[in-house]
């Protein structure tokens, strides 16, 4: 038998007697009640309200992340949409304005930080505090202005400035330590004079050891040794900070002994006084080692090296990275102790032994921690260090197998410049083992970059040279007609026959001359040179020519030989000499009132190449076809 039970939202029958009276529902409770939710529907979520402290801390949060992005603007834009959103008035609070001050400061707009320091300050701001002292303080040593930073401070002295700030150490090292980084050490030192009372009150090392900082980074690193000594007459204990610090004064001035002694007396005095905080950690041995591998000090670098894998200091990847870069600058060794110190400390094979074996051992131990922990994953630095070192062997298989584990393993960007060097040692390796056919076949994918080095500029000479000129991709000129000994006047075109132009000729009514010559001497009212206007430099249709020349132009004697010429024209990045008068100059000051004899340009170089033809548009210009005969005498030509 089943029941039938009525729905639950029907209320039952009233039972007969007195009615009690019926209690009203709240309006919303009602609506709710009479309408059911449709099948199917899930409520909505009621929105919990959130405290204004949350929404403060949310957007400092956001302005701190930012301001690491460098991305200013943004942080405006969300401060004056939080303005809005705040209920009565939209001021934020001083936490909030003083992270939106330090972004100003790290962006480098000083002028608009001081602008928002007067807006906190003023009636209708939020108010400034020791903080937003400290920050402006701080933005005003890094842009230079000195005066008003000093200004503030003596307000801050007087007590004459609004928040009520309070000389201390903290708010005096910030204006200090940017000081500091500019290297400026004679304000920097006037200003620990003069609030020396101030700056001593704490009995605290950071003042030293800012001071420390600061003679390093102005070329006297050993001053910082003398720092350390007004530490300890004051009765204060060097502190990690302190040690590492003059430890990088000692290996800047290249007085390694002094650093490892340093480096003693820190264990020592830590060990005496049984305070681990000032053990050695791996900023300390960083910096040996890139002192040690600077001065090819092996057995030192090995003894830091070993002694860095037995402590218990944590070795990130910067350490890691040290350890290659000393070892690799070092160079090979042999005997008994590089044995010991490849089976004992990486377990080396011996039969693996290469003057490469402790780097790449070092490398290998980079990549089996790299694989618990991502941190460690080498940067393409790394790999470009022993790719140069394989290069120079002219293993060339090895630094392909750099180059590609570089691409599939480094962590990181890898910018245009590496992967430029990485085509140049792939080039170097090639020359350097006879591989000619190889480093033709990496110099064609090269072609592709617009900046050359200098070190692809050596390689490439040294193939041209080994190679042959009849097989060269860079299709040298050959001027079989010209000896490099001869003077120049035997090679140059008169000074007539170049058409030289009037100075102050509009460019508008010459400008098809210019599209047909790449170099054209100008001269003023009584016949002397005073420019060269080149191709390059005509930008301005309605200028005057002589506005866009490079100055005076380049002369040269008469007996100036042609490779000192061709040499001048290089250097200086110009298509055109004038040709004066022996007795008229010292070379490279010419003036208006030497009447020039002729010009030599690189055009009328070109036109005695083997391979150069009269119907040869490449390196068009005036005079050329004169000029491929030699002339023996250039005073007949000039006819004065």
């Amino acid at each position: 038998m089943m029941l039938i039970r009525p729905p639950r939202f029907l209320s039952p029958s009233p039972s007969p007697g007195t009615r009690e009276p019926r209690l009203r529902r709240p309006l919303d409770a009602s609506r709710i009640f009479s309408s059911p939710r449709p099948p199917g529907r899930r409520s909505r979520p009621r929105p919990r309200l959130v405290s204004p402290s949350t929404d403060l801390r949310r957007l400092t949060a956001r302005i701190v992340d930012l301001t690491r992005r460098r991305q200013l603007a943004q942080i405006m834009e969300e401060v004056e949409a939080a303005r809005r959103r705040v209920r009565g008035g939209g001021l934020l609070n001083t936490i909030v304005m003083n992270a939106v001050l330090e972004a100003c400061v790290r962006c480098g707009d000083v002028d608009r930080a001081l602008r928002l320091f007067e807006e906190m300050r003023g009636p209708m701001g939020c108010g400034v505090d020791d903080v937003s002292y400290g920050i402006l303080l701080k933005g005003l040593g890094i842009a230079r202005r000195i005066d008003e930073a000093f200004e503030i401070l003596e307000s801050i002295e007087k007590d004459s400035s609004i928040g009520g700030p309070r000389l201390s150490p903290h708010l005096i090292c910030g204006f200090l330590n940017a000081l500091i980084e500019a290297g400026d050490m004679r304000r920097a030192n006037a200003l620990v004079a003069r609030f020396r009372m101030v700056l001593y009150e704490d009995h605290s090392v950071l003042l030293y050891n800012l001071l420390m900082k600061g003679y390093i980074k102005s070329n006297f690193p050993l001053g910082a040794l003398t720092v350390k000594d007004e530490i300890l007459r004051q009765g204060l204990k060097p502190d990690r900070l302190t040690y590492n610090t003059i430890i990088s004064a000692c290996v800047k001035s290249a007085e390694n002994d002094k650093a490892i002694q340093f480096l003693e007396d820190m264990k020592e005095e830590a060990n005496t006084e049984s305070n681990p905080e000032l053990l050695p950690d791996a900023v300390t041995y960083t910096t040996l080692l890139k002192g040690l591998g600077n001065s090819r000090d092996l057995y030192s670098v090995v003894k830091i090296v070993v002694e860095m894998k037995s402590s218990l200091i944590s070795i990130d990847r910067t350490a890691y990275t040290a350890m290659v870069d000393a070892l690799l600058a070092c160079g090979s060794i042999d005997g008994k102790f590089y044995t010991i110190f490849l089976v004992t400390t990486v377990n080396f094979p011996k039969k693996q032994y290469n003057e490469f074996a402790r780097a790449l051992c070092i490398f290998g131990d980079i990549i089996k921690h790299a694989g618990k922990n991502n941190d460690l994953r080498p940067k393409p630095h790394l790999y470009l260090s022993i790719m140069r070192a394989f290069a120079t062997r002219g293993d060339v298989d090895m630094v392909m197998r750099f180059n590609k584990r570089m691409w599939l393993d480094s962590v990181g960007s890898i910018s245009r410049a590496a992967k430029e060097e990485t085509h140049e040692l792939l080039m170097e390796a090639a020359i350097n083992n006879n591989q000619f056919y190889k480093f033709k076949r990496i110099k064609m994918k090269v072609i592709i970059f617009k900046s050359v080095s200098l070190l692809l500029l050596k390689v490439a000479v040294k193939v041209e040279s080994l190679s042959g000129f009849t097989n060269s991709l860079l299709r040298p000129h050959v001027f079989p007609q010209i000896i490099l000994n001869d003077p120049v006047e035997k090679y140059m075109v008169p000074f007539q026959e170049s058409r030289p132009l009037p100075a102050d000729l509009i460019l508008r009514k010459v400008v098809m001359r210019l599209l047909k010559e790449r170099a054209v001497p100008l001269v003023d009212d009584w016949g002397g040179c005073i420019g060269i206007v080149h191709r390059d430099d005509c930008t301005k249709l309605d200028a005057p020519l002589i506005s866009m020349s490079r100055g005076p132009p380049l002369c040269v004697p008469t007996s100036t030989t042609v490779e000192h010429v061709i040499d001048l024209l290089l250097r200086n990045k110009s298509e055109m000499v004038i040709v004066v008068k022996s007795g008229n100059m010292y070379e490279g000051s010419y003036t208006s009132s030497s009447r020039p004899l002729g010009v030599f340009s690189l055009a009328i170089l070109w036109s005695f190449t083997g391979d150069y033809s009269s119907g040869s548009d490449d390196v068009p210009d005036a005079g050329i076809s004169r000029a491929a005969k030699p002339k023996p005498d250039a005073e007949a030509c000039n006819h004065s």
